[in-house]
């Protein structure tokens, strides 16, 4: 990670749009992963310096958030988006409900794209059939979108993935 990625927690963050919809009704359909992601990355795109390449990137990392939440399986509850937007980052906290065994999951895979060797276990990963697909994406991202990645569980029955990502200075 960079220099910048370790100063990310100090930076006040601005709210620029938040969502909420039953689990029951998301997972309902594949498709709404997408059509979420796409939705949304617009919406809070439409100020930057490339709207559309943003919005693209933005969209890209959402939708791997949302086809966890949707990997899930849904135990009965909400699903919560909060974006907002530091002075160079973009933060996506998603929440939704998981199962004790997911959550660990998630965290290991967290520690993983939080280490230093978070290149090389995303390699690693990729190569090895048997990865754990949380594993993959969320070093993904982490590699991918330089983005800092953190968890905080919610009354024991649910997860917020917490995103910072540096889209204005990504370069690809």
């Amino acid at each position: 990670m960079s220099e910048q990625s370790t100063n990310r927690t100090a930076l006040p963050f601005r709210p620029m749009l938040e969502l909420e919809m039953e689990m029951e009704v998301f997972m309902s359909d594949w498709l709404h992963c997408n059509q979420m992601s796409n939705y949304v990355a617009r919406m809070v795109s439409h100020d930057r310096s490339d709207p559309v390449r943003h919005a693209n990137l933005l969209s890209s990392a959402l939708n791997e958030l949302f086809e966890i939440s949707f990997r899930s399986g849904s135990v009965p509850g909400r699903l919560h988006c909060d974006i907002s937007r530091g002075d160079h980052l973009e933060r996506i906290a998603l929440t939704f409900p998981c199962t004790p065994e997911q959550r660990h999951l998630y965290r290991d895979a967290s520690a993983k794209a939080s280490g230093s060797g978070a290149l090389e276990s995303y390699l690693d990963a990729l190569a090895d059939e048997n990865s754990v697909q949380e594993d993959i994406i969320l070093l993904g991202l982490a590699i991918n979108y330089d983005a800092s990645l953190s968890l905080r569980e919610v009354d024991g029955r649910a997860l917020t993935v917490i995103l910072d990502i540096p889209v204005e200075g990504l370069l690809n």
